[in-house]
């Protein structure tokens, strides 16, 4: 393959982007994590897929980031999730010391790259990365709103039953319970959905859309959602290496766009081969407005989080 991207971290979330992006023959993936055997026999399992899914993408496992050198884009996905009696502060500030040694260790071996991050708390460990490799702003972004907007565009198909492929939508802001979509926005076949359907049952797709993490996780039990953010972390790839100009709601970082200043913040972006290629600014009301104002405040509270713990 003419393009090569590392994934960081050989969990669920990792593995299944691996897989993806192999089966659609996007390019040669490394997958990297700190366990020993594991990232190893998940790209082996998968290279031995390959005949059956009928791909050539060649897949190496490794504990060593010098297997990632040279790589067009590196998805991170490394990070321990909240556990039981542990604090917000204890999470971010472990997160953030995973973030800031694997970045490093990109930048060593490939400093061209284009960064995406999935690691949790997202729009921080967004700073982190930026703040560690140096990059551009245009180089480093986070998955959040192509996932939160996928879970809008299934949750409107299944309420009008419709095709998903009919379905489209923006959720805006950082990625947690002050996220924003807009139904405005939001269409089935370029209809909007406020005029299929009553506020109620937007409303209840809204909150539900901001949940929808919670809901796999109270499901799931012993884990979280992996499917839909691998799916929405392969999609952000696959734009930039394409070259696809494609729009796309990603966590970029704001330099006065949308009133906002020095953050990571859902919002639209062109992707193409240069990363981040343009911000698009959209008109809000004054209520959509003051609820991005209210996630960038959750988000500046994460920034200082960090700050406070020195990460």
């Amino acid at each position: 393959m003419e393009k090569k991207v590392t994934v960081v971290g050989a969990g669920n979330v990792g593995a299944t982007a691996a897989q993806r992006l192999a089966e659609k023959e996007l390019c040669d993936v490394v997958l990297i994590d700190i366990i020993e055997g594991v990232p190893q026999g998940k790209a082996l399992d998968l290279s031995e897929a390959a005949p059956i899914e009928k791909h050539d993408a060649h897949l190496v496992g490794s504990n060593d980031y010098e297997a990632s050198a040279g790589s067009d884009i590196v998805i991170i996905t490394a990070g321990i999730p909240r556990k039981p009696g542990m604090s917000r502060d204890d999470l971010i500030s472990t997160n953030a010391g995973i973030i800031k040694s694997v970045t490093q260790q990109i930048v060593k071996y490939s400093p061209d790259t284009i960064l995406i991050i999935v690691s949790n708390p997202l729009d921080a460990m967004c700073h982190v990365a930026y703040e560690t490799s140096g990059f551009p702003k245009n180089r480093v972004m986070g998955m959040a709103g192509v996932l939160d907007s996928a879970r809008f565009r299934a949750f409107i198909s299944m309420e009008l039953n419709v095709s998903v492929e009919n379905t489209h939508a923006f959720v805006l802001g950082g990625h947690g319970d002050t996220m924003v979509p807009l139904p405005r926005y939001s269409t089935v076949a370029g209809i909007p959905i406020t005029e299929l359907m009553p506020k109620e049952r937007i409303d209840a797709l809204v909150e539900r859309t901001a949940n929808g993490g919670a809901e796999i996780v109270s499901l799931l039990k012993t884990g979280s959602a992996y499917y839909a953010p691998s799916a929405a972390a392969v999609e952000m790839a696959e734009a930039i290496l394409k070259d696809k100009k494609k729009i796309l709601p990603c966590a970029a970082y704001l330099e006065g766009e949308y009133g906002i200043n020095d953050l990571f913040i859902g919002v639209p972006v062109k992707l193409g081969s240069k990363g981040i290629e343009q911000i698009i600014e959209i008109e809000l009301t004054a209520d959509e407005k003051a609820k991005l104002l209210k996630s960038a405040e959750a988000v500046q509270g994460l920034k200082d989080t960090l700050k406070r713990l020195g990460v």
